[in-house]
């Protein structure tokens, strides 16, 4: 009994082994021909005789990949066809010449046009070359004295022997400096910055000088190319101006005057009259040449300021 129970129990599975194996059987069936096949539709006519399935198609035959075109790093493409990362520049483009490409940009600069000379990128404009500087012109230099145009010196018919009532005379203050001169430099101002008022008599007038004369009621002395009043040679003397006054071509002190005045008005310096006295307005009118002109603004007749009028 055992022993047939046994065989019934390997018969079914026996059966059941085989009832599986013919399932499996018709699937495969029904899946269609294997690769490189030829399936028969029904009908007896073939689909697509002698023509491989894309299940057997090689990728891309015959057709080579763009040059120049990598593939995306790390990311699978279509069978043959790259992707756009990575994407060179176009071939026979070339960069324009001394400028970079953008950052992270793949545009190839337009061909055949080369970066402006001498221009980079980033920097400032260059300075035009072959520009030089200016003669005699130096960064933070003063400015030289020029030399003007030559001015023929004059003789003018003036009053001298009488004392003028337009211009107020100065008072005498003993040992009184010009005001501001010790901030005029240079061997040119050097009897301006000494200068101090004395009174004295004739005999110490004649002992520190060989010419003495009278102008306009009062006396001058000459000293070392310049005209000093002679505070105290005579009393009641009349001065339009305390201070060294620069001899010019060996005239008297009211000529020199004369002929600065002349020399400002022909270049619209002053307005005034020519009458040698060196008052208020021809002072001022000094003054504004030497401003115009980068001269030490002393408003007074120094060698520098002649010899930029072209008297000295």
């Amino acid at each position: 009994m055992r022993i047939f129970l046994v065989l019934i129990c390997g018969l079914a599975l026996a059966c059941t082994a085989g009832a599986q194996q013919e399932e499996k059987g018709k699937k495969k069936e029904k899946k269609g021909p294997q690769a490189g096949q030829v399936s028969q539709p029904p009908g007896g006519k073939p689909a697509g005789a002698g023509k491989p399935t894309g299940a057997g198609k090689p990728t891309g035959v015959g057709k080579p990949t763009e040059v120049g075109k990598a593939k995306g790093v790390g990311k699978p493409t279509e069978t043959g066809k790259p992707t756009g990362v990575g994407k060179s520049a176009e071939a026979g483009k070339p960069t324009e010449v001394g400028k970079p490409a953008g950052k992270g940009k793949g545009k190839a600069a337009e061909a055949g046009k080369p970066a402006e000379t001498g221009k980079a990128a980033a920097t400032g404009k260059p300075t035009p070359a072959g520009k030089p500087a200016e003669v005699g012109k130096a960064a933070g230099a003063g400015k030289a004295t020029a030399t003007g145009k030559p001015f023929k010196p004059q003789r003018f018919n003036l009053p001298t022997k009488t004392t003028p009532t337009k211009v107020a005379p100065v008072t005498f203050q003993q040992n009184k400096h010009i005001e501001g001169s010790q901030n005029w430099q240079g061997p040119q101002y050097t009897a301006f910055r000494n200068y101090n008022s004395e009174w004295h008599d004739q005999g110490w007038w004649h002992s520190h000088s060989n010419n003495v004369v009278f102008v306009f009621g009062g006396w001058y002395a000459f000293n070392a190319g310049y005209w000093y009043p002679a505070w105290g040679y005579a009393p009641n003397s009349y001065y339009a101006y305390d201070g060294p006054i620069y001899a010019y071509n060996n005239l008297p002190p009211d000529q020199v005057i004369a002929n600065v005045q002349t020399a400002l008005q022909e270049q619209g310096y002053y307005q005034g009259e020519v009458d040698g006295l060196l008052g208020p307005q021809t002072r001022e009118a000094i003054a504004g040449y030497q401003r115009a002109n980068g001269l030490t603004e002393t408003a007074a007749i120094d060698q520098p300021t002649l010899q930029s009028l072209g008297m000295a």
